[in-house]
């Protein structure tokens, strides 16, 4: 008797055991209108200092936050001067799976359409996105040490993911800096027309998602800046200069740019959903939130708000930080945001 109640006693043990390590599929939680927060990040790291004590300093003070889930808006690495090996990818992985709750990424430009330039290694950029999908994005799950099970676009499309959480749809989108893969030192037109035909109809998705679930918020999660500022002509679009009524977008989208066709249809669904959503993005590491859309009148979508999280700020720089957002059913607006600081990334300035 005695050894059959130690067998079954380990038997109990072996199932708790394996139940615990089990990916979550995060349904449990769909129903759920409790507030939550989310980590937000990305374009870091950047420097070995930043590789081996800023962005481990950013995941101990996430882990600490009692988080829903975190997302990495991209750029792994800088953009030129470090190389886009196997090596990079296996780290960054590595620092995602260190995060206590769900992680979620999205492919950054400095991790792949970068790659061709000759400072990165020189190599083939399609074969280094194909690379990231094969081992990054090989199963439904999310990053974490508790993942979530994701809906996966059509391959090879992988990377993109969507998930609901409480009132909230969410989704990634492949749209990476570089004018998206058409405009580093080997333009793909080719790769370009079909992941951006690919990345439209799973914004569709996403939206068709969040009314069929009757969601009270949306965000997208994205690398690129794809262009909502006046004062940034390197992103910018074009504006008619003759009227403040004038379209956010031209009648027909710039020749050879990578995201207008996205900002038509992002506009179209907004405007449809008619409630909050916000578009998280990295790209040009400059922490703020703001309201860039506009209507066709030029009227400002004020239930759009869009986040771009802080990224590195100098090369030999470790003020590696992160984004807080609240999410809870009761406000009116749905998200909140505040910039959190991690006391030993913090820089000291002297006058």
């Amino acid at each position: 008797m005695k050894r059959l109640l130690l067998a079954l006693a380990v038997m109990a043990a072996a199932l708790v055991v394996a139940v615990l390590a089990a990916p979550s599929s995060g349904r449990a939680h769909d129903d759920d209108d409790g507030p939550y927060a989310i980590g937000l990040w990305g374009d870091v790291p950047y420097s070995d200092a930043q590789q081996t004590v800023g962005v481990p300093n950013l995941i101990t003070d996430m882990n600490r936050s009692r988080l829903a889930f975190s997302a990495h808006v991209g750029d792994l690495k800088q953009g030129s001067g470090s190389l886009c090996d196997d090596a990079l990818y296996v780290r960054s992985e590595g620092y995602f799976n260190a995060l206590r709750a769900p992680a979620m990424y999205t492919p950054g430009d400095n991790e792949w359409t970068d790659c061709d330039r000759a400072a990165n290694g020189g190599y083939n950029s399609l074969e280094r996105l194909t690379h990231i999908r094969n081992t990054m994005f090989d199963t439904p799950y999310s990053f974490g040490r508790h993942r979530i099970r994701q809906a996966v676009q059509a391959a090879p499309y992988v990377e993109d993911r969507r998930w609901r959480l409480g009132p909230v749809t969410y989704a990634t989108l492949s749209i990476p800096g570089s004018n998206n893969n058409l405009g580093d030192t080997a333009p793909d037109p080719a790769e370009w027309a079909a992941r951006n035909a690919a990345t439209i109809d799973w914004l569709h998705e996403a939206f068709a998602s969040a009314r069929a679930h009757h969601s009270k918020g949306v965000m997208l999660i994205m690398q690129a800046n794809p262009g909502f500022d006046r004062d940034d002509p390197s992103r910018a679009p074009v504006r008619n200069p003759t009227t403040l009524a004038a379209d956010f977008l031209p009648p027909d989208p710039r020749a050879g740019n990578g995201y207008d066709e996205f900002l038509l249809e992002l506009r179209r669904e907004v405007v449809d959903f008619g409630k909050p959503v916000v578009l998280v993005h990295g790209d040009s590491h400059y922490f703020r939130v703001d309201k860039p859309l506009l209507d066709r009148t030029g009227l400002r979508i004020q239930y759009f708000t869009r986040v771009e999280t802080p990224g590195d700020n100098a090369p030999t720089s470790n003020d590696v930080q992160w984004v807080r957002a609240v999410v809870d059913a009761d406000d009116p607006e749905v998200f909140s945001f505040q910039q959190e600081l991690v006391a030993p990334n913090l820089q000291v300035y002297t006058p």
